[in-house]
C-alpha cells in the first residue's frame, strides 16, 4: 500500500488556529473537503483524543489525527495541514506541533496500513520541518512521496513527467 493522494483540497498551508482542536478540525476540513470523510468526522477525532490523550503526536512537531473507521469515512484519505503558529497536545515529550496530518480510512486493515506507511515517511527527521516551512500543495506532497490528484479525483502527472 502506498499513501493516498492528497489533492489540492487536502492541503493547508499556514493555518491560524489557536489550540489542538481547532487544529484537528482544520485536518478534518481537509478531509471533507477532498471527499474523503464527511462533516462530524472532526468531532470523532477530538473524541479520541479526549478519552486516549495526545497519542496522536507521532514525533517532535507531528501529529497524526484520525478516527476509527465508520460511516463518516468516505474514502481512504489524507490531509496535511501545517500551523502559522505551533500548538501544544499536551504530549509530555512531541509539543508543540507545527504539522497535522488527518487520515480517514474505510478498513480496519487499511487503518495500520496506512500509518506504517505514513511512519516509513518520517524516517527521515528532516521532513517535519520541512512539511512546516512547505509552500504549496506541490511541495507537501514531494516531501511525502504522495501522488498528485486533481480535486475530482483525477491523477495528474508528477511535475517533470511527459
Amino acid at each position: 500500500m502506498t499513501l493516498p493522494p492528497v489533492p489540492d483540497s487536502a492541503v493547508v498551508i499556514a493555518a491560524p488556529v489557536t489550540d489542538w482542536r481547532a487544529a484537528v478540525h482544520a485536518a478534518a476540513d481537509a478531509l471533507v473537503a477532498s471527499g474523503s470523510a464527511l462533516p462530524g468526522y472532526g468531532d470523532e477525532m477530538v473524541r479520541m483524543i479526549d478519552e486516549h490523550g495526545p497519542y496522536v503526536v507521532i514525533a517532535p512537531g507531528l501529529a497524526l489525527a484520525h478516527a476509527r473507521p465508520d460511516d463518516l469515512v468516505l474514502r481512504d484519505g489524507l490531509a496535511v495541514v501545517t500551523l502559522a503558529a505551533p500548538v501544544a497536545f499536551g504530549h509530555p515529550h512531541n509539543d508543540p506541533v507545527s504539522v497535522v496530518l488527518g487520515l480517514a480510512v474505510e478498513s480496519v486493515g487499511g487503518h495500520l496500513e496506512s500509518i506504517a506507511d505514513i511512519a516509513n515517511v518520517f524516517n527521515d527527521a528532516s521532513v517535519i520541518p520541512a512539511l512546516a516551512s512547505a509552500a504549496s500543495a506541490d511541495e507537501v506532497r514531494r516531501l511525502l512521496g504522495a501522488p498528485a490528484v486533481a480535486d475530482g479525483g483525477r491523477s495528474t502527472p508528477e511535475e517533470g513527467s511527459p
